[in-house]
């Protein structure tokens, strides 16, 4: 949420105590936004209707002077944050520490690990673009496996079989699915491109071979998606970067890399069979 790296660096140098009186003698001082800052802004001025809740785990004392609307705290003073985050029943969990993020995925919380390009490009900040990728992200990594183990032959084979079966949900997906009621609001009213949330599959799979599963799957669980973008292996940085999203979540870390090269703010979501290769 901020850019707390100097912060930190004490922290894992010198302790609890000298990070504690570090930050009571630059309390006065705002954080610089960090790389999660722009997706959980647009979320809580855009939707406060919606009871989208953001809890800093870190102090937070620079969210007023950043206009930065949340309701809620929660200072472990170095312990675990784990048994906070599920009494919260937190959706999703952002970190840029992949040791933390891969404790809340044991304990079922839907995580990622963030990364911050070196320049990122400008978004919207009325409305709010969240990329997926869909397999071991949205979707169960099954398919994947079959890619990984038989080749993309066996795969398009396996997905033209099973076209009408329903992917599995991941139980952590990377992060909850927009509102239904939301975007439904605005789509009766004729509004579509006027809804506050958007939404973009951003997937390697091809459009010919193996995207009507995917679509089929989240039509069978009641969702919309904006914008389904097949790319049959091409990169997806230079895409991304004409989107803009404010985060892009993927399980593959050269895709992850690739979009952090272009600009796009990207999470790692550190799930199935693609962590083994």
């Amino acid at each position: 949420l901020f850019r707390m790296e100097e912060e930190q660096k004490i922290y894992e140098e010198h302790g609890v105590e000298e990070y504690v009186k570090y930050q009571l003698e630059h309390e006065d001082e705002p954080f610089e936004p960090g790389a999660a800052f722009p997706f959980v802004k647009v979320r809580t001025t855009s939707h406060r209707a919606h009871s989208l809740r953001p809890i800093p785990i870190q102090p937070g004392h620079s969210s007023t002077e950043l206009d930065l609307f949340i309701e809620r705290f929660c200072m472990t003073g170095g312990r675990s944050l784990i048994g906070y985050l599920k009494a919260y029943h937190t959706n999703l969990y952002l970190s840029s520490d992949p040791g933390k993020v891969g404790e809340a995925l044991g304990e079922g919380i839907a995580a990622a690990t963030i990364f911050s390009p070196d320049k990122v490009e400008e978004v919207s900040d009325t409305q709010l673009r969240v990329a997926f990728d869909g397999d071991a992200v949205l979707f169960s990594d099954e398919s994947e496996q079959i890619v990984k183990a038989h080749g993309l032959d066996k795969f398009f084979e396996h997905e033209k079989e099973h076209e009408n079966s329903p992917l599995a949900h991941v139980g952590h997906a990377c992060t909850p699915p927009p509102p239904p009621k939301l975007q439904k609001k605005f789509y009766a009213k004729g509004q579509r491109l006027e809804c506050p949330i958007r939404t973009y599959l951003v997937t390697a799979r091809s459009a010919a071979s193996s995207g009507a599963r995917a679509l089929k799957t989240l039509r069978s669980w009641g969702l919309e998606t904006d914008e389904a973008l097949f790319l049959a292996g091409a990169p997806k940085g230079p895409l991304l970067e004409k989107i803009r999203p404010h985060i892009f979540f993927d399980d593959q870390m050269f895709h992850v890399e690739g979009a952090t090269e272009m600009g796009t703010v990207s999470a790692h979501v550190p799930y199935g069979v693609a962590q083994r290769y």
